[in-house]
């Protein structure tokens, strides 16, 4: 094929093409055009017979309280307070049953005597109303209905009234005293159209739209109003004496919607209901359909080239094939070898855990055994203490023994028996003695238990108490009580005392010798002070005090292992052991454990 019959083939195609998307954008506007329009003549329909049912459910509802005995015996009496409050009661049983806006009784001059809302601060009692349509006709012996905006509530409603007459006259046969009017409200209806896209709109007689579903159309008309009917509705006060404009007087945004529309009577007032069916579906149906075209036009032309080179490309989809099958077979030999490597590799891994978990077991009895060895060092450090805290008890049981065998002798029994007593009393001491020392010597059981922090800490004291006072330290104790931690009474006993020995040498040349301890939480820890009046940590030290064999006393009194095995202890109930300079001067070593927590 030449090249000029391939252009001309071309272009012929393409016009071809551009007919046949006009084609479709014009019969599928013009198919939704006539469906919205179905679509819009039947929701009138049923907001049409809505609308009506609610306008005639009222319409009988004057008319029977015309006849109350109450409506014209007020009419004959205004002034009777009594009748007036019994009627504005009545009304308002009425009215909240019937549920209407109001419901309101209005002399022969239009006055109002008594209403529904009488209670309410915008009452309708003592307003005058003659200059209403719906009062002129029912003052004339006909019944007379108006849709205005109300004078005192500002509320827009649709009034139906009824002439009363006389008591014991016939309805006709003399002219009214009164008139009952109804106001009801048509709000609801005008929300329930706001879920509707279509603008809807309900128009007076005069073309005014005086309720839809676009707020900037209510109280405008549908064409120029001419003056006569301007002052109609400005002396009437219908629509709060305010000019009607048009809606096509609105910019262009506010009358979006504004055009064509269906329509319905409704009522008995001449009004029209109007629905505006969007002329944007009908115009986006089209282009969608234009779009539609476009895209079977381009899938036919992508099948035809598709379908020019479909040869080519099962060959070369079969030499592909070839390839693939080459390239899978290596990916399986890959695989098999990357899967033994890692099957290898799987094995070491399983025996270097093996080897972790023999050494994990060893360094635990090895730390267990280090705090063990850790508390009896600290026994013997405590000994001459402790020698000297029996010997009291010993010396006075001696004492007082020899004094019980000379009472005895000489037949004083009571001075024996309170000899007795304090040798009871001494040996008692000497056992609470050892008994802290065994407990605080045995292996500790690693069972998780809770643990009164407060108990702990005089314990620790206890032991201490003879090096306190031969050392001639102060302690001030600040402990809270029933502050408990999960962890190992006897481990947390062993820590305090190691910080309380390390705070005692601290001490030992200071003009002041004073320690204190402090028990209190803060989020949710509790949290062991203690600060002594020594001359504090050097700078240099403080990062390294807790590492092993690290120690600022002097050579041969301490290895350097006091700490770092406190540390561990206070780490394996979940807490942190920490040292600094008091701002006071001195160091102050922190403990910080959950509290109620498993260690």
């Amino acid at each position: 094929m030449s090249a000029s019959r391939r252009i001309t083939l071309l272009v012929c195609m393409a016009a071809i093409a551009v007919a046949l998307v006009f084609a479709a954008y014009l019969f599928a506007s013009k198919k939704a055009r006539e469906d919205y329009r179905y679509a819009a003549e039947r929701q009138l329909q049923i907001i049409a017979l809505d609308l009506e049912s609610t306008l005639e459910k009222y319409e009988t509802l004057p008319y029977s309280v015309a006849y109350l005995p109450l409506t014209s015996q007020l009419l004959a009496s205004p002034a009777d307070a009594g009748l007036v409050q019994n009627l504005n009661a009545t009304l308002k049983d009425i009215q909240a049953h019937a549920k209407v806006a109001a419901i309101y009784l209005m002399d022969s001059k239009g006055l109002t005597i008594a209403a529904s809302n009488w209670d309410m601060p915008q009452t309708f009692v003592g307003q005058n109303f003659n200059f209403r349509p719906y009062f002129t006709e029912a003052i004339k012996g006909n019944a007379g209905r108006f849709y205005a905006v109300g004078n005192t509530t500002s509320i827009p409603g649709y009034f139906i009234a009824q002439p009363v007459y006389p008591a014991g006259v016939a309805r006709g046969s003399t002219a009214p005293v009164g008139v009952i009017a109804v106001k009801i409200s048509l709000n609801e209806f005008e929300q329930a159209w706001r879920s509707s896209e279509e603008a809807i709109a309900l128009a007076d007689k005069h073309g005014v739209v005086f309720l839809s579903n676009r707020t900037a159309w209510q109280y405008r008309s549908l064409h120029m109003l001419d003056e006569v009917v301007q002052r109609d509705i400005a002396n009437t006060l219908q629509y709060v004496g305010s000019r009607i404009m048009p809606i096509f007087s609105l910019p262009k945004a506010e009358r979006d919607g504004f055009g064509a529309y269906v329509a319905r009577p409704i009522g008995r007032l001449g009004w029209q209901l109007m629905l505006f069916p969007a002329e944007g579906k009908a115009i986006r149906a089209g282009l969608q359909a234009s779009v539609l075209c476009c895209l079977v036009l381009i899938v036919v032309a992508a099948f035809l080239g598709v379908y020019d080179q479909r040869r080519r490309r099962l060959q070369e989809g079969m030499a592909a094939q070839v390839a693939l099958q080459q390239a899978a077979q290596e990916l399986e030999h890959k695989i098999a070898e990357r899967t033994g490597q890692l099957m290898t590799a799987n094995q070491q891994l399983e025996q270097k855990y093996g080897k972790l978990k023999e050494t994990e077991l060893l360094l635990r009895s090895t730390q267990n055994e280090l705090v063990q060895a850790g508390k009896l060092a600290m026994l013997g450090q405590m000994a001459a203490g402790i020698t000297h805290e029996l010997n009291q008890p010993l010396t006075a049981i001696r004492a007082f023994a020899d004094n019980a065998g000379t009472f005895l002798s000489q037949g004083k029994v009571a001075q024996a028996a309170e000899n007795l007593a304090h040798i009871s009393h001494a040996s008692a001491r000497m056992g609470q003695i050892v008994g802290q020392l065994k407990g605080f010597a045995r292996k500790s059981p690693q069972a998780v238990s809770a643990v009164d922090v407060t108990e702990a800490i005089h314990a620790a004291v206890r032991l201490l108490h003879s090096e306190f006072e031969r050392q001639a330290v102060q302690l001030e104790l600040s402990l809270g009580e029933g502050l408990h931690i999960q962890g190992d009474p006897v481990r947390l006993e062993q820590v305090l005392l190691n910080l309380l020995r390390n705070a005692m040498d601290a001490v030992e040349n200071s003009a002041i010798k004073k320690i204190y301890i402090h028990l209190g939480t803060e989020q949710g820890k509790a949290i062991v002070r203690i600060l002594d009046s020594g001359p504090g940590l050097p700078d240099e030290a403080v990062q390294h005090l807790f590492e092993p064999f690290f120690t600022t006393k002097p050579s041969g009194k301490g290895l350097g292992l006091g700490l770092a095995i406190s540390s561990s202890i206070v780490q394996a109930m979940n807490g942190v052991l920490s040292a600094r300079n008091s701002a006071g001067g001195g160091a102050e070593f922190i403990i910080a454990i959950p509290v109620g927590q498993a260690g």
